[in-house]
């Protein structure tokens, strides 16, 4: 089930992006703004508006960490702000010094593309904010950019209506023509790796101005360095141009924004429609996931962003939703953010310990080194396994039973009866979701 959380009203002009990072989330406006809000409790931060832009900004991205803000503009620049004080880090000029339409950075937070009005293409070394690369593409103007999960490759869309695969060195792995009848609006890679050998699979969520949202799935072989792109789903959820989308931090779940004012939800590995959101008054042009907790802002035209969860929370102050966060799930085949390897079956034993302490589950990694466990024998875990060897229980209960057993001092599985190395909970949202599902349908 979904419930508005409260609608954020600062924006004096027309919301053009959304963007979460672990801990805050950032907007941006054709008021020539942004604004960042504490992802908590929404409430702003002291140094927010940011001023720095002379015109419309179009776009907003954090690095991986949410230590930087990378913002575009019509003013032809890229801004990069430090969300630690909100001063500017740097400003990019685009060569040709055409409107930037869009920016993304990469993963690993070590690459920055900006595209513009002429077509032309800017690969940035994020570090140094120095030029790395140019491209273009002729008699289109960019408006779409993503960055693949590995961070070695990005598509881009264009209004053309094409979409196109580029590596590092700006050469073109692959053209989508006519992707979208009319023009793309925004592309977006889901964060899931999907295989591994010697095809690695990616799945991209597009839309665009013929009112389709599509699930592609992309397959770049190793050797070679070849890439295919295959339709997988055509989604028809809104009657009007769909003109954002988005996935959730563990690539579940799809959510996009429409000129028909609706924001849609779906289950992206079925591709199927779970919620249609009705409460902007104007067009619906940004939506992201926090990649934290379960939760969804929508920005429109009507100069609002909403904020929506996805599960039951409990009521702070000023009437405001405080959402418990909730650890990322380790799907097989992906690639954590940030992390330098392609595939998890190339990550080191402190690779994984590090996964662990990302996930909020420290007290498993002395147990996961003593057993030597690396990538390949990560994912090689089965539920036995993890049982019998390593004394994790992997089995989903009610909060409230699971608390009330180990309350009585019992530290064994109820499910095993073998002994618990953690008592550390974590939440199963998606068993949580589903239920959800069920009960609306029934």
């Amino acid at each position: 089930m979904t419930s508005l959380v409260c609608t954020l009203q600062h924006h004096q002009d027309d919301v053009n992006w959304c963007a979460f990072s672990a801990k805050l989330l950032a907007t941006c406006s054709g008021d020539k703004t942004l604004r960042i809000y504490n992802s908590h409790d929404f409430s702003e931060l002291p140094f927010s508006p940011l001023w720095g832009h002379g015109y419309s900004v179009h776009c907003c991205c954090f690095s991986a960490c949410g230590q930087f803000l990378a913002s575009c503009s019509t003013d032809a620049t890229v801004v990069v702000w430090s969300m630690d004080t909100g001063e500017i880090e740097g400003v990019l000029e685009h060569p040709g010094r055409s409107p930037v339409r869009i920016c993304a950075l990469s993963p690993d937070s070590l690459h920055l593309v900006s595209g513009a009005s002429d077509g032309s293409l800017a690969l940035w070394d994020h570090p140094t904010k120095q030029l790395r690369r140019t491209g273009r593409v002729s008699d289109t103007t960019m408006v779409a950019c993503s960055f693949s999960p590995c961070s070695q490759m990005f598509m881009t869309g264009s209004t053309y209506g094409d979409l196109r695969l580029w590596d590092l060195d700006m050469n073109q792995l692959h053209a989508e023509k006519n992707a979208h009848d009319l023009g793309v609006s925004c592309c977006t890679f889901s964060p899931s790796i999907l295989s591994g050998g010697q095809v690695v699979q990616f799945n991209l969520a597009s839309c665009g101005q013929d009112s389709l949202l599509k699930i592609w799935l992309i397959n770049k072989f190793t050797y070679g360095g070849s890439c295919k792109m295959h339709l997988m789903h055509t989604l028809t959820g809104q009657s009007a141009p769909v003109l954002s989308c988005a996935y959730s931090a563990d690539g579940q779940l799809l959510v996009s924004g429409s000129v028909d004012k609706t924001v849609t939800i779906y289950d992206a590995k079925k591709a199927v429609l779970l919620y249609t959101l009705n409460h902007h008054e104007r067009y619906v042009t940004a939506c992201a996931f926090s990649p934290t907790s379960p939760i969804i802002a929508t920005g429109s035209m009507d100069k609002t962003v909403n904020i929506w969860t996805l599960e039951d929370g409990c009521r702070g102050q000023n009437g405001k939703m405080l959402l418990e966060g909730s650890a990322q799930k380790l799907n097989e085949g992906r690639a954590m953010a940030g992390r330098s390897k392609l595939l998890i079956s190339d990550w080191s034993e402190d690779d994984v310990s590090q996964w662990l302490l990302e996930e909020g589950l420290g007290g498993l990694v002395e147990k996961f080194k003593a057993n030597n466990i690396d990538g390949t024998e990560l994912l090689a875990l089965s539920r036995e396994t993890l049982a019998s060897e390593l004394h994790v229980d992997g089995y989903s209960y009610e909060r409230e039973a699971i608390e009330g057993w180990i309350n009585t001092r019992n530290r064994s599985s109820p499910m095993t009866n073998l002994p618990l190395l953690t008592t550390l909970l974590t939440p199963n949202h998606t068993l949580k979701m589903a239920i959800g599902r069920w009960k609306t349908s029934h």
